[in-house]
């Protein structure tokens, strides 16, 4: 759910925006989807410019009346599809995915020799590369005890539209992707597109899922990823997040975020390797 990664392209003149009425707004989604925008109203202004145009309203103060009296799901959709950039990629921060493949994965290996079944989630996952991206390493881990094991992410993120990409799982793939796994793992998809395989499509289940609510799920995780995501929230909504995500955490189980965010200091977690935590 990365934010402001690219240039903002602006479609026709910006509608102008008051400073109520992007206070009101940014309140809104900082409660909601708790994504901090204060400091970006330029961002605001171009990206829903020609939303709040092409719906008929004519001026933002109508928008901002009808999302927060009656805005639907769809309408929620269109307004966070319109302000994140789900730019996500296969392979990145790589120094990540070795310390999971050469330490974590080991680890927990050992620990569900067992029942023989992991649970990791990819939080705010965006257009799925990274959910496939940990299902490529454990099947390579694995080997032929692949079949054995029940390893089934659960991948999650706000937009449905992000997801609604991650489910089809077709991709220009990048020069960094192992040529084996291009041959085991996709198939062709035309021109440069290639489709990730049923083995590793079926192995990840996608669900629409908001940060801000209470995390619940049937299972605690073995592992969490959440990388760039927590560098567009504010200290205390870090704070939050990373007390909810401890306690949705097994004993010894690990949270994975990227280089570029920290961790508040009174989280819970201990760290183990450069944006790697573990529940000790």
């Amino acid at each position: 759910m990365d934010t402001s990664k690219r240039p903002v392209i602006a479609e026709g003149p910006s509608m102008a925006i008051s400073e109520k009425d992007f206070i009101r707004l940014v309140s809104f989604v900082k409660s909601k989807y708790g994504i901090d925008l204060t400091q970006k109203k330029q961002l605001v202004t171009s990206r829903l410019s020609s939303t709040v145009k092409n719906l008929g309203y004519q001026n933002f103060t109508q928008y901002v009346d009808f999302l927060l009296s009656k805005g639907s799901g769809d309408d929620i959709n269109q307004l966070l599809s319109r302000l994140t950039t789900n730019y996500t990629y296969f392979m990145r921060e790589v120094e990540s995915f070795d310390y999971f493949v050469n330490r974590i994965l080991p680890d927990l290996v050992r620990r569900h020799e067992r029942d023989k079944c992991l649970s990791i989630w990819s939080a705010a996952c965006s257009s799925g590369e990274e959910p496939y991206n940990v299902s490529m390493y454990i099947m390579d881990y694995l080997g032929s005890r692949a079949a054995q094991w029940d390893t089934r992410l659960l991948a999650s993120d706000i937009s449905l539209d992000a997801l609604a990409k991650a489910k089809r799982g077709v991709y220009e793939l990048p020069d960094s992707i192992p040529q084996n796994w291009k041959r085991n793992y996709f198939k062709p998809a035309g021109g440069k597109n290639f489709e990730v395989a049923p083995q590793i499509k079926n192995n990840v289940i996608f669900k629409q899922f908001n940060l801000m609510d209470p995390i619940q799920f049937k299972r605690k995780f073995d592992v969490i990823f959440c990388r760039n995501v927590m560098i567009y929230f504010d200290q205390p909504t870090k704070s939050a997040l990373a007390r909810r995500m401890f306690d949705a955490t097994v004993p010894g189980g690990y949270l994975i975020i990227s280089k570029a965010e920290n961790l508040p200091p009174d989280t819970p977690y201990t760290r183990v390797a450069a944006s790697i935590f573990q529940k000790r």
